[in-house]
């Protein structure tokens, strides 16, 4: 069984941020591979189903951003899922809007939601990072990824999540190099 997740924080008023790129990946998955309803379960709203045959568990911790890793860490645990065969998808700063880099491991970079993940499960996992870009003025960082996308920004943000969906086998498969490349593909 592998295990998505989506980095967020629960409150419907921050549906449309930028932190929470990471549930709208999530919720594109559930859609396009027509996954069971999301219940509330493991401290996340939690789905199933089967993408090229193999099993998946996909959740959004419903436990905000900065405490993510309890709710990740329950569900493993009940599930018996190796920490290898996680993927966590999520917002990162330093790369341009609409990019995504992909790694295994490593550190959190600052990200809190990453932080608690790593806390409680370790670092061996796959990070899918999804560009939301630095502010374009001084604003201060906690505004600029608790704000909601712009209209340009939002259309990069629907390609970018439509190339994951559409690359999401090799993900699956943990090619995460050649997975990196489709989805920063024009």
């Amino acid at each position: 069984m592998l295990l998505l997740v989506g980095l967020g924080n629960p409150n419907p008023n921050n549906s449309n941020n930028r932190h929470n790129v990471g549930f709208r990946v999530i919720d594109a998955i559930n859609s396009e591979f027509k996954f069971s309803k999301q219940k509330p379960k493991f401290k996340g709203l939690s789905t199933t189903g089967k993408i090229d045959e193999k099993k998946i568990f996909a959740i959004k911790p419903l436990t905000f951003m900065n405490n993510s890793g309890t709710c990740i860490k329950e569900l493993i645990d009940y599930f018996k899922i190796n920490v290898n065969d996680v993927f966590v998808f999520h917002d990162d700063l330093d790369i341009d809007l609409g990019k995504v880099k992909v790694k295994f491991g490593g550190t959190s970079a600052g990200h809190n939601g990453i932080e608690s993940i790593d806390r409680c499960i370790g670092k061996d996992y796959s990070r899918i990072r999804i560009g939301i870009g630095q502010p374009k003025d001084s604003s201060d960082i906690a505004d600029h990824v608790l704000d909601n996308f712009s209209k340009d920004e939002e259309e990069s943000i629907q390609i970018v999540t439509g190339n994951i969906i559409q690359a999401l086998s090799t993900l699956m498969k943990k090619e995460l190099d050649l997975f990196s490349s489709k989805v920063n593909q024009k």
